[in-house]
């Protein structure tokens, strides 16, 4: 079972996105009327409710999900927060709407219906058929039996029903279609002129007092979240790789014959034969006799070699190569009896050998062509096969220094020093970790783990959900270890707390100075592009001012790789004097832009061939929520006081 699962993990994901009911939300396979009930109520709505319990089990299906979907590198805090805990609330909400008004409409689905849909399933399928054994191994690698299955796709189809045929018949009329459709491809030409902030930057003065006057009013701005430093030993393949046992130069010597073929293309010869059978059960005379032939047909080829094919043809009695005259294409040394290959590879190009026994009778061989042994030597090869052994070694060395590593860690959990030591390792610092992102080397003192060279691997969720744990956080204890990937794993410890907080002037003046250098630069930047529009405004438009680009055919479909903030303005001009100007204000700067020409577009554009189908899925969707909130209003959806304590995790820090 387990071997399935690792051989179809694609498959296997696309099972449990059929598994999993919509918003990570706890229903039973069993029916869709049958509710547990909690401790309290946090919201009622009809003749039923959601307590507590149904929302926090709700919480460790949609975290437990996302961590298997992600392997393990989910961060449980994004879902932490009172926006994500409300997104999940009212995707319940709404499940248990459609709950509710499923089992009092009686919707249901036949057996022929659940049937066709799960044989549909590419994921159930062998060669495009439903495969009734591919079935059984699914379900059972997912731990369902069919029965539970069943249901819950019966009951899931239902479901479907509520909402189904409102966004299944939503359609948007073609003439409003058309009109989009011309919008979108209609192209315009036009020119810009940039008016970068960064040329601006160097008359830009900012003073003392300048930076004294933002950061007293913006500094709250500025605070800093709890953050860590860290010490932390990294076991990869570089560390196993370091201080190997050097090896000697029988071993590799040893190594190299034994991989040879790596290194060493063998001797070949391409030949060909001629052969005169003699029978398994033939007579001395009889054997005599085929020498005897066989012999007479070596000194006639030998005699004119050109002649080969054509006595291979008239007196080689092996049917399957005679026809080609006798080719058996490229023999490779080793690959033939001692005897034979003792004759064939003492042959020269286009020489002829004696009479030989061999398999089936007697031989004539023919060398078409002779290559001799290639490739590297010993002393040629040395380097690359002491790359490969050290690369052994260091996998071995990898592999034990996992083990002890888990080991050391544990028996001293106070310390990494002590496994550092056992095994070689360094242990390195890095300050600036918090929760959720490595805070910028300027907002650190030193040592920023941002700036450090294993800033991937102190950025990865897992490193800093290990840091702050309630044991390594709070007690300073190691962490277990942390397998990043297959050949990189590492061990973490906290050896600062930082709370949050506001850091001082002198830390943050820089970046301070930089930030209102860069506002006044583009404030600069647009007083200059604007002040040149007004000018080019007033000129002769049918001259092209100096500094524009060339022209560039654009359409809201295809902007040619423009800002969507430039091609936003190109397109909200009018147009009924061409050519026209206006400019707009990004992130760098200024631009202007020159719109030269417009063309109409065209409805049967190749690019907006699946527009129809996505303005219909947008309306149904649209439809379908216009739909459940009126379902909603009429179930009177009321959300109980205690709601707020479970938006807010007030309710869990209770317990």
């Amino acid at each position: 079972m387990f071997d399935f699962i690792r051989t179809h993990q694609r498959l296997m994901q696309l099972v449990l996105l059929v598994l999993i009911l919509p918003s990570f939300v706890l229903i039973g396979v069993s029916g869709y009327t049958n509710y547990v009930s909690g401790d309290h109520d946090i919201v009622t709505l009809g003749d039923t409710s959601i307590t507590q319990q149904d929302f926090d089990q709700a919480r460790r299906n949609q975290l437990q999900q996302l961590q298997q979907s992600s392997q393990g590198a989910f961060d449980p805090a994004i879902l932490d927060s009172p926006a994500a805990r409300s997104a999940l609330l009212e995707s319940l909400i709404d499940r248990t709407v459609l709950v509710e008004t499923a089992a009092k409409e009686r919707f249901s689905v036949s057996d022929t219906v659940l049937r066709q849909t799960i044989a549909s399933m590419p994921q159930l399928q062998v060669d495009g058929q439903f495969s009734a054994e591919r079935y059984n191994d699914v379900l059972a690698s997912a731990g369902l039996t069919t029965r539970d299955f069943e249901q819950g796709q019966r009951g899931e189809l239902a479901l479907s029903r509520v909402l189904g045929p409102v966004t299944l018949t939503a359609s948007v009329p073609s003439v409003v279609t058309d009109k989009l459709k011309q919008a979108l491809s209609e192209q315009r030409t036009v020119r810009l002129l940039p008016f970068p902030s960064s040329d601006q930057e160097a008359g830009v003065e900012i003073s003392d007092g300048d930076i004294q006057a933002w950061y007293d009013k913006n500094k709250q701005s500025l605070e800093l979240p709890e953050q860590v430093s860290a010490q932390y030993l990294l076991l990869n393949e570089e560390a196993a790789m370091a201080n190997l046992p050097q090896v000697s130069n029988e071993d590799l010597q040893k190594y190299y014959e034994q991989n040879k073929a790596r290194y060493v293309q063998p001797a070949r010869v391409n030949v060909s034969h001629i052969q005169v059978n003699v029978p398994a059960d033939a007579s001395e005379a009889q054997k005599a006799e085929a020498l005897s032939k066989a012999q007479d047909i070596a000194k006639k080829a030998q005699a004119e070699p050109a002649s080969f094919v054509e006595l291979a043809q008239k007196e080689s009695q092996d049917a399957g190569t005679a026809k080609d005259g006798g080719k058996l294409g490229w023999i490779t040394q080793g690959s033939w009896p001692a005897p034979l290959e003792q004759v064939v590879f003492g042959l020269k190009a286009g020489q002829v050998s004696d009479a030989v026994e061999g398999p089936g009778g007697y031989h004539v061989f023919l060398a078409n062509e002779v290559q001799a042994e290639k490739g590297e030597s010993f002393e040629e090869a040395k380097a690359k096969v002491q790359t490969e052994v050290s690369r052994q070694l260091g996998a071995d060395r990898y592999a034990e220094m996992a083990t002890k590593l888990t080991s050391l860690v544990y028996d001293n959990p106070d310390s990494l020093q002590a496994a550092a030591d056992e095994l070689g390792l360094k242990v390195k610092t890095a300050a600036g970790i918090a929760r959720d992102h490595l805070l910028a080397s300027d907002q650190v003192p030193a040592n920023a783990a941002s700036a450090s060279e294993d800033a991937t691997l102190l950025d990865d969720v897992r490193v800093r959900r290990a840091l702050f744990s309630p044991q390594v956080l709070n007690e300073k204890q190691n962490s277990g270890v942390i397998e990043i990937s297959p050949d990189t794993m590492m061990v973490v410890r906290v050896e600062n707390v930082t709370p949050a907080h506001v850091p001082e002037l002198a830390q943050v003046s820089g970046h301070i100075r930089e930030q209102l250098k860069a506002e006044q630069a583009l404030l600069a930047a647009e007083q200059a592009g604007q002040a040149a529009l007004g000018t080019f405004k007033k000129q002769d438009i049918s001259q092209v001012p100096e500094g524009f680009g060339t022209p560039l055919e654009i359409s809201r479909i295809d902007p040619q790789g423009l800002d969507q903030s430039v091609t936003d303005a190109a397109f909200n001009v009018p147009t009924e004097t061409l050519p026209v100007y206006t400019g707009v204000k990004g992130s760098q700067g200024y631009v202007l832009v020159r719109v030269e020409s417009v063309k109409p577009g065209e409805v049967d554009n190749p690019l907006l061939a699946g527009l129809p189908m996505q303005l219909n899925q947008a309306w149904g969707q649209a439809e379908e929520q216009a739909v459940l909130q009126a379902m909603r209003k009429q179930a009177n959806v009321t959300l109980l006081p205690e709601a707020q304590a479970a938006l807010t995790g007030e309710d869990e820090s209770q317990n």
